[in-house]
């Protein structure tokens, strides 16, 4: 989670008028700055400012890779967690259940040989404890020998998840959740998706959902792609958006597609019913969306 960004939640309560007080707080979060604007009573908006910050924090403390007292740093550090937090139990889950659903394209056991490349070391044996077969996600987490996990694929989508379920319950209507991905309850909100050379390539329209978007090309660890295939493999696409109901699937999905070709991404969204759209950007320059008839639609 480094991305050094300005991140926004916007929310008008049900019975609010447009007149209604803003209640603002904003805070350094996620990598970055995060700002919540609520439009409702103040009581009600102090309230669930409180509770999304405390989400926030709690994705924070338990995936961090910058904070050495995270869950995940400490697991990472002895390869082994007794009774590890939810947060970090719902993240692993998702690795597990988005490794299984790209054939292995997603694997969160790629941070050693992120840490290599980014060291100037010998990727070989780092490549070689990448493997998310010798993990165990259950009552306690343990990794194989030598191997250590990062969710940044999935953490922050995550984050907007849990975001977007706290304004759901305390009764907001109109919402939209950036967290570097986006998760809307009601709308329609307009979401351009960029390809950094290309430039903008898509308009989607959220209603409910959510959307995430990768490129391997926005940022480079040395002279490779910081989106690192498990098994060697290169991005096939130069920019990946998912639109998908839960922001965290879209996230790791958008991720994971840089991987793969287009068959085995036609094959990986009949099984994940929760995706309804995919925009791909071929390095050539050449761009394509899929849509799918979802069960969220």
């Amino acid at each position: 989670m480094n991305r050094r960004r300005f991140m926004a939640v916007c929310a008008a309560f049900a019975a609010a008028p447009a007149s209604a007080e803003t209640h603002r707080w904003q805070a350094p979060a996620l990598g970055g700055v995060v700002s919540v604007d609520l439009r409702g009573p103040r009581a009600l908006a102090a309230e669930t400012a409180r509770a999304i910050a405390a989400a926030i924090a709690e994705v924070e403390a338990a995936a961090s890779l910058f904070r050495p007292d995270s869950a995940l740093s400490r697991l990472n550090r002895t390869g082994r967690l007794d009774d590890p937090p939810k947060a970090l139990r719902d993240l692993l889950a998702l690795a597990g259940q988005l490794h299984v659903a790209t054939d292995g394209a997603f694997d969160a056991t790629v941070q050693p040989l992120w840490r290599a490349l980014a060291e100037g070391a010998d990727p070989a044996a780092a490549r070689a404890r990448v493997g998310w077969s010798h993990v165990h996600a259950g009552a306690a987490a343990v990794l194989g020998p030598g191997q250590a996990l990062t969710l940044n694929g999935i953490a922050q989508g995550y984050a907007a998840d849990r975001v977007r379920a706290i304004l759901r319950l305390a009764g907001y209507e109109r919402v939209l959740v950036d967290m570097g991905e986006y998760a809307a309850l009601s709308g329609p909100f307009r979401i351009g998706v960029e390809d950094p050379e290309l430039g903008r390539i898509a308009i989607r329209d959220l209603l409910g959902d959510a959307i995430a978007t990768s490129s391997p090309g926005a940022m480079r660890i040395g002279a490779d792609f910081h989106i690192l295939g498990p098994h060697g493999q290169r991005p096939v696409w130069s920019t990946v958006s998912v639109q998908a109901a839960s922001a965290a699937m879209a996230d790791g999905l958008s991720t994971a597609f840089c991987l793969m070709e287009m068959p085995a991404i036609r094959a990986a969204t009949a099984r994940l019913t929760e995706v309804s759209a995919v925009t791909l950007a071929g390095f050539s320059g050449d761009v394509t969306t899929l849509q799918i008839a979802s069960a969220f639609q």
